[in-house]
């Protein structure tokens, strides 16, 4: 690839902008993330040899060896290979390199070392949760339970999780023979080929890894908690935690935060009564469902516990699975996951008594406790599902 002089120094008299990068050496880590920022963001060009002020310095290497090192990297360097043209000039002894990186064409954003980055301004930038929701959006990716994560690796599957998970179903995990290791984490769905290479999928990440929330695509899969000293959003902060980790050790560590915001007192008579806020079988279930059905595909937004002062209140993002209706639910329809896989984990950890029969078990809960009918709420669009608990008795029309 040519570029006449005259538009090479135009390029550098411009300066650095979302589009143009200078770099005064030949650093394959630093160069990686502006090369992948150009293709996840509108493409850009990446001119070497030319320091911040818009100096020109030169590479001080041999051009022939530049050029291969950088046309390896352009193959190897980053997650998939970069589809971009390259080019050099001879500028008073002193040779320039440049790079033009086309927006990506794929169904999923480029990575360099396992991180997604972006262009912003000048700068090379990892994206905000909402930020890389909206990369993803923008590439057509659609995550479910059996997608690869392919920034994670056998490595980060807690085995003795795994092994503790097959026994409970009633597996024989030391009786010879036995499938080897690998084959046993494929047939389970733990684990998919990519490319020759065995990655987690979603579901083993969520439910065997040692941290399903270290990588860039399931840092929001988790529970965010917030109490609110009022009635909206707008009112104080009482107390904020998070439940993270795999999906029962979420449901455990939200159900653990929200017992620490202590008992309501009653009276009868001259005697006290302490009485939990909400019925712990309500909230699990609540909680439980959330994690084990919410919309995957939707990133950059956690399932949300959220306590009011007259009320509780479970988010998960997306909208009630496989067409199923607020009517389905509420009279208890046939059960409809998203995400089977991980519902039957739950099952097995004995968090989800049964399928289909959630609703009903918070609502006798919720009666039994102080007489008021939670609310279920799925707006049109699908955004959200939303479970409310009334902290203090409500009258209903609704009696089925």
């Amino acid at each position: 690839m040519t570029m006449p002089e005259h538009e090479l120094e135009r390029r550098i008299a411009a300066g650095e902008n979302t589009r143009t990068q200078f770099a005064p050496a030949l650093d394959l880590a630093a160069l990686g993330k502006t090369l992948c920022a150009f293709a996840n963001s509108d493409g850009g060009t990446l001119l070497l040899g030319v320091d911040a002020s818009g100096a020109i310095v030169g590479v001080n290497q041999e051009p022939d060896r530049v050029r291969e090192r950088l046309t390896d990297f352009l193959q190897t360097g980053c997650s998939a290979p970069l589809g971009a043209s390259y080019g050099r000039h001879r500028h008073r002894n002193r040779w320039l390199h440049w790079i033009e990186v086309p927006r990506r064409r794929g169904f999923d954003p480029l990575r360099f070392r396992g991180r997604f980055y972006i262009r912003h301004r000048r700068r090379n930038l990892e994206p905000s949760p909402s930020e890389l929701q909206e990369l993803f959006n923008t590439f057509g990716f659609v995550f479910t339970e059996g997608q690869a994560v392919v920034a994670a690796g056998i490595k980060d599957i807690d085995l003795h999780a795994f092994r503790s998970f097959q026994r409970t179903r009633g597996l024989e995990t030391e009786q010879e023979p036995q499938p080897s290791l690998e084959d046993d984490l494929r047939n389970a769905h733990v684990l998919r080929e990519v490319e020759a290479t065995l990655r987690p999928t979603l579901y083993g990440l969520m439910t065997f890894a040692r941290d399903p929330q270290a990588h860039p695509q399931t840092g929001s899969f988790h529970i965010k908690c917030t109490a609110f000293a009022g009635d909206d959003r707008a009112s104080d902060i009482v107390l904020a935690g998070e439940g993270r980790g795999r999906l029962d050790e979420q449901v455990r560590r939200a159900l653990g935060w929200f017992k620490g915001l202590g008992w309501r007192e009653n009276y009868r008579g001259i005697l006290r009564e302490d009485r939990p806020l909400l019925p712990e079988p309500a909230l699990r279930e609540a909680l439980v469902n959330a994690v084990a059905h919410r919309d995957y595909a939707i990133t950059g937004t956690p399932v949300m516990l959220e306590v009011f002062s007259d009320r509780v209140a479970v988010t998960s993002p997306g909208a009630l699975p496989n067409h199923l209706t607020v009517e389905n639910v509420r009279i208890g329809g046939l059960p409809r996951s998203r995400n089977e896989w991980m519902a039957n984990a739950m099952l097995v950890a004995r968090l989800m008594e049964s399928r289909g029969l959630g609703w009903q078990r918070m609502r006798r809960a919720m009666r039994a406790f102080n007489g008021s009918e939670p609310e279920l709420l799925s707006p049109e669009g699908g955004k959200f599902v939303r479970v409310t608990f009334h902290l203090e008795s409500t009258s209903s029309e609704d009696n089925p």
